[in-house]
């Protein structure tokens, strides 16, 4: 924990509470016990339609919890007690609620190239391998062996998944290799689930665990392998609290355990393709799909040359191409990475914007629930009749496309397909459900977000249209491209992945955008050279470090005045550069105001020294909160 701490420049006990963060599993927990037919049945029992119930219930010889029995039968803790006192029924101890997974279980076979990749992640003690593989490639199956590895030394592993939403797949894959499921762990489960899954890693119990970022924190005693899936996810940086990059904590537990880690990606981080160009990591490729399954042709439509109908988001390529997959009986996926019905609501008769009243963000219309919500804060309000600020009556019209827009379009050109919108104001915790829907071919076209990119496996899924391929490139983040090269490089991997070749058009206003051309040559080691020496001349990670320190105050003078102080005691150390203050792009959030510094130092430059020196002369205001992110991933 101290190591999280000093990296982060995190109170320790903030870290601690991570790490403890159920408390009441320190308590010993009740003993677990169901009950059972007792021998020797007095037939001079007076029997009741309850115990009579619960008697029958019982009969094959099966045992039950209390709670079981009384879902069952309706029978409550007093008539097992009656029983229990006439000798007819008894207690039993529980098996464990956690059985091993067998590491030799129902091996997959592995191809030529997986089983050398699988050779090379290696045994006991600290590593580090980047995993690379196409989409399709068998990754998982490949560090499935990391895990076998461990259970076979007798050790626990632990697995990082970025989003709950890519369990359900998962979990049914590890079940059938491993013939039981592992510990899951995310910040949704009960709180009886938690303490009791908490205790069972502290105990040995729970050998396994797939989970969330938080899930680096539980107590392992033995863990013996740690892999992060997708490690390139920004869902993987915690930015609120404690901010740390879980796949950089992972690193960081592994070497502490002395174990080995995995980072597992279609396309890595910048940061973790450096590590492994210059050799601290171990670089192991799949370069082919499983099965030899081709990868899918990639389409750039050029919107100035083929613009949608006016009204409408889909040009006629790609509604082209949609219907001729439905019509061939296969599925479709339309992406478009953003909720709701549409970013922003406009007057037509004044211009007013409707805003949140927390936040300096517009507020996104969420037409199935006829609502307006902030996507920062989370106010919701109903949608207005008239304009707020001109009175204006049936003057707001709805602006841009969110994917329920696209969906309403896409129902009215194809009126047949059954359409189903993948997003997680559409499945909310029943992203399992609809994943079986689309494997069941229950579901022919997908309207998704980001929750459709990554992950899932669809055989006939084979045409995937990417709505906006611009979306990401626009704002002053300096990973803007990486991430929207990945991202659409996982919406593609989505198409094709059987005996099906798949096609992905991508509508684009900037054809000749080096993303673009990287996505329809399939080269991206290309872009990332080009990727890689923009970043060095600009100093900026991985050949740079930065760190974020963002001051917020309920009273705008406050945090003014608090940034101005701060700024006047800025370090003048040779090679660091301060940039700020100024006010954060989002200078209103949760009804407090911000303004941000950018600390840049060159890479051999430890950052945390610097900053120490810089904040400890300072002495900020009761009201004024300061967050420091090192190695930050967002610039708002």
């Amino acid at each position: 924990m101290a190591q999280v701490a000093n990296y982060t420049l995190s109170p320790p006990g903030s870290v601690l509470r991570m790490a403890l963060s159920v408390p009441a599993a320190l308590e010993p927990p009740k003993p677990r016990r169901a009950w059972r037919l007792a021998e020797g049945l007095s037939p001079a029992m007076r029997t009741t339609p309850q115990r009579q119930l619960v008697l029958e219930l019982l009969a094959d010889g099966g045992a039950f919890t209390a709670a079981e029995i009384g879902r069952e039968t309706g029978a409550g803790p007093g008539v097992l007690k009656g029983l229990a006192a006439l000798g007819v029924v008894e207690p039993v101890a529980l098996a464990s609620a956690f059985p091993p997974p067998d590491p030799d279980g129902e091996r997959a076979r592995l191809t030529g190239e997986q089983a050398a990749a699988a050779a090379g992640l290696g045994g006991p003690g600290f590593s580090v391998s980047l995993l690379e593989g196409v989409a399709g490639s068998g990754k998982t199956e490949v560090y499935f062996e990391a895990v076998a590895a461990a259970l076979r030394r007798g050790q626990q592993a632990l697995i990082l998944l970025p989003e709950i939403a890519l369990t359900a797949q998962w979990m049914q894959r590890f079940e059938v290799r491993f013939g039981a499921r592992p510990l899951a762990w995310h910040s949704d489960l009960p709180a009886s689930e938690r303490r009791a899954g908490w205790r069972a890693v502290a105990e040995g119990e729970a050998v396994v665990v797939v989970g969330a970022r938080s899930a680096l924190f539980l107590p392992f005693p033995d863990l013996g392998t740690v892999v992060v899936d997708e490690e390139h996810e920004p869902a993987f940086k915690q930015e609120d609290g404690v901010a740390y990059h879980a796949r950089d904590m992972a690193v960081l537990r592994a070497r502490l355990e002395d174990a080995p880690v995995v980072l597992a990606s279609a396309t890595p981080s910048l940061e973790s393709d450096e590590n492994a160009r210059i050799g601290r990591y171990r670089r192991l490729r799949l370069a082919e799909r499983y099965r030899r399954a081709a990868l899918p042709k990639v389409s750039l439509v050029d919107l100035r040359r083929n613009p949608p109908a006016c009204g409408q988001w889909l040009a006629a390529p790609l509604e082209a191409a949609i219907r001729t997959a439905l019509e061939a009986g296969e599925q479709a996926l339309l992406f478009l990475n953003r909720r709701g019905y549409a970013p922003l609501t406009l007057c037509r008769a004044c211009g007013h914007r409707l805003e949140c009243p927390n936040c300096s963000a517009w507020l996104v219309e969420h037409r199935r629930a006829g609502r307006l919500q902030c996507h920062h804060c989370g106010f919701t309000g109903p949608l207005p009749t008239a304009c707020p600020a001109c009175g204006a009556a049936e003057s707001l019209t709805a602006c841009g496309p969110g994917v329920e827009r696209i969906a309403e379009e896409a129902s009215a050109l194809f009126p047949e397909a059954r359409l189903g919108v993948f997003s997680s104001d559409s499945v909310r915790g029943a992203a399992a459900e609809f994943v079986a829907k689309v494997e069941g071919r229950e579901i022919d076209l997908i309207v998704g977000t980001q929750l459709a990119a990554k992950g899932h496996h669809f055989p006939w899924l084979t045409a995937v249209g990417v709505v906006d391929g611009d979306l990401g490139l626009a704002g002053g983040d300096l990973r803007a491209c990486e991430r929207t090269h990945q991202l659409l490089t996982q919406v593609a991997g989505r198409a094709g992945r059987a005996e099906r070749p798949g096609h992905v058009l991508v509508q684009t206003w900037q054809p000749e955008n080096p993303v673009m051309q990287a996505l329809a040559s399939g080269d991206r080691d290309a872009f990332l050279a080009a990727e890689r020496e923009g970043r060095q001349a600009a100093g900026m990670p991985p050949y740079g470090r930065l760190a974020a320190l963002v001051l917020a105050s309920r009273d705008a003078a406050a945090v003014e005045a608090a940034a101005r102080t701060l700024a006047r005691a800025a370090p003048q150390d040779r090679g660091v550069e301060v940039l700020g203050p100024a006010p954060a792009p989002l200078a209103l959030l949760r009804s407090r105001h911000r303004w941000r510094f950018l600390l840049k130092t060159p890479r051999e430059h430890p950052l945390q020294p610097v900053l120490r020196t810089w904040l400890g002369g300072v002495r900020l205001p009761a009201t004024v909160s300061l967050q420091i992110d090192i190695d930050p991933y967002s610039f708002v």
